[in-house]
């Protein structure tokens, strides 16, 4: 039997509206089920961390497996998400850090940046990271991550 494909919430602000689209079509496209917790509109300008909070409160309610969220660069949303306990948000721009990501930190968020990367680079970036186990022997250093917050 086919393992099941996890539940995504995705959020961006204004400048990465557009990748966020194209990213949410992705997903869809090979057979996520996603939450699209906005923006809706690329020409308004909005506060990035009221949309990382959507996403945080998504897999912190168990509503969501996973979650994506991108800004102009993907700093201020890795920095607004990992605010909140139980929140391990990776920002990543290329394929190394988006498998780290997951194997070694087992990131359940991955933050991208709309003008950082190219819609098609970002779709394999959140694929790599959504395909690679969560490697065991990092268990330690997490619960220790666990105990900071």
């Amino acid at each position: 039997m086919p393992k099941r494909k996890p539940k995504i919430s995705v959020a961006c602000d204004h400048a990465a509206y557009d990748l966020k689209r194209q990213v949410v079509n992705y997903l869809k496209d090979n057979g996520y089920d996603v939450l699209d917790r906005g923006t809706r509109s690329g020409k308004k300008s909005v506060d990035y961390p009221d949309y990382a909070r959507r996403v945080v409160e998504d897999i912190l309610g168990k509503r969501a497996n996973l979650g994506i969220l991108l800004c102009g660069t993907g700093i201020g949303m890795s920095m607004a998400a990992n605010r909140h306990k139980g929140i391990r948000a990776a920002l990543a721009h290329d394929l190394t850090t988006a498998v780290m990501a997951a194997s070694h930190n087992h990131a359940n968020i991955l933050c991208m940046g709309g003008r950082m990367l190219a819609p098609t680079f970002a779709a394999q970036l959140a694929q790599a990271w959504l395909d690679t186990p969560k490697e065991s022997r990092h268990k330690r250093r997490l619960d220790m991550l666990d105990d900071l917050t």
